[in-house]
């Protein structure tokens, strides 16, 4: 019988000392698996290691982050409540005094409107008029700075100012209506009212039907319950704003809740109908120097805080701006925050959202450390165990008769 194959090796005396090749083969295969598995737990214990103390100092980053943003929308806060305390009562816009003033133009469509919007028996009447009209443009809202409303109604104009707005072509077609011959029926709609009190519409007025409007297909500030629209703001080659750039004008405008939703079935507010139909894309800058300096990045029209106007690419509005402008915008009754705010508050929610599932995530990392811990300790008292077993065993191989020892 062929003699079974062996490995020898020759210790200090030159005896040689041997085991057969299948042992050895068996012995080196199963070591290195153990040795494998030692090392994969230990680098299992270095990741999820690594996974705890990078989440742990995530939520110092998220905390700090936190405390920075909460001190930002305070500063906005604060600074809201004390331009409502300090601006000069005598100089703010309230809506009473605006109503006078549209009333004051007796012959004009807008005044009628307002005086029957505002007459409890017209109002129960059920007339055409009264169920689609929503107002004038005026009343339909606010804002929070005097001046601001000025520049807004200098922009507009005072047709724009003192059109009329209907929810639907039909309600247009209740205004005003025609005889055979093209001309204007004076015993009906807007015309026929008019002449019901003694008076009689002077001149041409202009009517918005939101119906038939475009509305802006922007995503909506979320959180936002002013609804402000998520414009494109202009950005220099680093990334900032332009200095100056203080917000686009339609959202600078305060809607009330009862008018926010007033195209019913449509999903949308008066804000990505009216207010984007009369200002678009306007921008609104602290000064015309900041204005000028910005015109590159003013895709359509923009207006600056004392009295710069660019109408459209290239069209400056020149010469002294109105000092008395009598209809406009009136202030808005509590403070109210410019858009950046609404995006802080948006970033804190999902930066607290994310400290949340952080803070979640922590002990389970730290469970699956420990775990790797265990098996690590496992894995190398097995190793441990097996170099003590093998040691023991070929020193018995060594001391039996015909182990291979000479």
């Amino acid at each position: 019988m062929a003699a079974e194959n062996s490995h020898y090796s020759v210790d200090g005396n030159g005896i040689q000392v041997g085991v057969t090749d299948e042992r050895a083969e068996a012995f080196m295969s199963l070591s290195k698996k153990l040795q494998d598995d030692v090392q994969e737990a230990g680098e299992k214990i270095k990741y999820y290691d690594e996974n705890v103390k990078y989440l742990k100092s995530l939520v110092v980053k998220l905390d700090d982050s936190i405390s920075e943003m909460k001190a930002k929308m305070g500063n906005y806060e604060r600074a809201a409540n004390f331009k409502r305390k300090s601006d000069d009562p005598a100089q703010v816009p309230k809506m009473e005094d605006i109503f006078q003033c549209i009333l004051q133009s007796k012959h004009s469509a807008a005044a009628l409107l307002c005086r029957i919007k505002t007459n409890a028996e017209a109002k129960s009447c059920g007339h055409s008029l009264v169920k689609d009209v929503l107002g004038v443009v005026a009343i339909l809202g606010k804002v929070n700075d005097a001046n601001l409303s000025r520049i807004f109604a200098e922009y507009l104009g005072p047709e724009t100012m003192l059109a009329i707005v209907c929810k639907t072509l039909e309600g247009v077609k209740a205004i005003e209506s025609y005889t055979t011959d093209g001309l204007i029926d004076k015993s009906s709609g807007i015309h026929g009212l008019a002449s019901s009190v003694g008076i009689a519409i002077d001149g041409r007025f202009d009517v918005i039907c939101l119906e038939n409007l475009r509305p802006c297909t922007v995503e909506k500030v979320s959180n936002d319950p002013q609804l402000r629209l998520e414009l494109l703001q202009p950005r220099l080659a680093n990334g900032e704003k332009p200095p100056g750039f203080l917000g686009f004008a339609v959202n600078m405008i305060t809607i009330e809740s009862t008018d926010l939703y007033s195209i019913h079935g449509a999903g949308h507010s008066l804000r990505d109908t009216l207010f984007y139909h009369l200002f678009s894309d306007l921008q609104v800058y602290r000064s015309r120097e900041d204005m000028l300096k910005a015109l590159p990045y003013i895709r359509k029209a923009a207006i600056s805080l004392d009295g710069g106007i660019i109408r459209s690419p290239g069209v400056f509005a020149l010469g002294p701006r109105r000092e008395n402008v009598d209809i406009c915008f009136p202030l808005s009754s509590g403070p109210s925050y410019p858009i950046d705010y609404f995006e802080l508050q948006n970033q804190l929610k999902r930066i607290e959202w994310k400290k949340t599932r952080t803070l979640e995530d922590i002990p389970k990392e730290q469970e699956l450390l420990d775990h790797a811990r265990f098996k690590f300790e496992a894995k190398k008292n097995e190793f441990i165990q097996f170099i003590a077993s093998s040691s023991s065993h070929a020193t018995q191989y060594q001391m039996q008769p015909g182990s291979g020892v000479r």
